[in-house]
């Protein structure tokens, strides 16, 4: 968000009462097993998608079961927010059909807050962007059954220099609480050097699962092929701790925001979905192109983020210059798999998700369903699959296993 920005890490905490400021430590949970009882899976599946840290330090507070999903100011519209802009993005969620489809939380990012604290020592809406207060916006939020989010930042200072939380976490945390907030994102500008567990940086997901429902694990985005690219890779290292209550954020989604191509945007939507991310829209609702809300809309693509298992997919193998020739894959309830075959190239290329990467028996018959293409485009695959992809495409499927094939030795 911030030019001046240097550290990774921000956490984001939401429930009901934003008690997330001050919770301690849950207690642990059983970590996720994405093989059991999976046949025609190879004993290299529980490696290939290892889920061991999950659970560690995991928030048990009810919420985040799935990833969230919604909406966030800060990518198109950074500092230029107001309370007319919340209200018609809430409008247009509910018009377009996306709250319907689980966009429901509307966050507002940093500047919304006045220079300083009032005399009581209270954070107060800027008066001349937000003159009706949050109360009465997260009121209109709620009664169009939304959910609205707000921001804070663990420094003396916002990093657009707004005042911090830094010294006023429970107060804060109350005041919002007071003004019916659903959903905190908590940077980490300004923090005076006090050390990351407390006020959050340095590889969070070590940490941050004890006192927040998702937490970054890369620097903020930009609407760009090479910063996505990047990100996603950045983030993958992480699959092993994130599941239900407690996920890996990658940042928010450039889609529709015009740096990239409707096939790198395509690439991003699926890449997230598939890693779990949180899916919090960035472009300007209001005003979508038939193929953002294309992409945005994909219920088959969304169901993959929001299954029930809850497990990180992640790369599983990469192949051709500099590995641009990518297969990601991660598990799914039901005995299924999401399968992403991504395009990194330079040119259109032939990439081909072999069973032994993505943990299935080489003699295991799978039936195929294409996401983007939205039908069946294998019954009885083995072995392995291949499709035409191009450049800095991807294409997204479940791969659905049958049997065992008989000729199998």
């Amino acid at each position: 968000m911030a030019e001046n920005r240097i550290f990774s890490a921000r956490i984001l905490l939401f429930s009901a009462l934003i008690s997330a400021l001050t919770v301690t430590s849950a207690e642990m949970v059983v970590p996720l097993s994405p093989r059991t009882e999976r046949p025609g899976f190879s004993s290299s599946f529980s490696r290939i998608f290892d889920t061991s840290k999950y659970g560690i330090f995991q928030l048990d507070n009810g919420v985040a079961e799935t990833p969230q999903m919604g909406w966030n100011s800060w990518n198109f519209f950074a500092c230029n927010i107001n309370e007319t802009v919340i209200k018609e993005t809430a409008d247009a969620l509910i018009s377009t059909g996306l709250a319907a489809l689980g966009y429901v939380y509307v966050n507002i990012d940093d500047c919304w807050s006045g220079a300083t604290r009032n005399s009581e020592g209270q954070l107060v809406p800027d008066p001349k962007t937000f003159p009706s207060g949050i109360k009465v916006l997260a009121d209109y939020v709620h009664d169009k059954g939304l959910k609205l989010g707000i921001y804070s930042d663990a420094g003396i200072f916002t990093c657009q220099v707004r005042p911090g939380s830094l010294y006023h976490e429970n107060d804060d945390a109350e005041l919002f609480a007071s003004w019916g907030v659903d959903y905190l994102k908590y940077d980490n500008c300004y923090n005076l050097g006090i050390k990351p567990e407390e006020r959050g940086v340095d590889d969070p997901a070590l940490w941050a699962g004890k006192v927040g429902n998702s937490w970054r694990t890369t620097d903020d985005i930009n609407d760009s092929w090479v910063s996505m690219t990047t990100i996603a890779d950045l983030n993958d290292k992480w699959a092993a701790y994130a599941g239900p209550g407690g996920w890996n954020d990658p940042d928010m989604l450039e889609v529709g925001n015009g740096g990239m191509t409707y096939q790198e945007y395509r690439a991003h939507f699926s890449i997230w979905a598939l890693m779990k991310a949180p899916l919090l829209i960035g472009c300007d609702v209001r005003n979508m192109t038939a193929e953002t809300m294309e992409l945005l809309s994909n219920t088959e693509v969304i169901a993959v983020n929001q299954d029930s298992l809850g497990v990180q997919g992640r790369k599983v193998h990469s192949s051709g210059t500099d590995g641009c020739k990518q297969v990601w894959a991660g598990p799914l309830s039901g005995h299924n798999l999401a399968v992403a075959l991504w395009n990194r190239c330079s040119k259109t290329a032939t990439i081909t998700a072999n069973w032994e990467a993505i943990g299935l028996e080489s003699g295991t018959s799978v039936s195929i369903r294409d996401l983007w293409k939205h039908e069946q485009v294998a019954d009885d695959a083995v072995s392995s699959f291949s499709s035409r992809v191009d450049t800095h495409d991807c294409h997204m499927y479940i791969f659905t296993p049958q049997t065992v094939s008989h000729w199998e030795i």
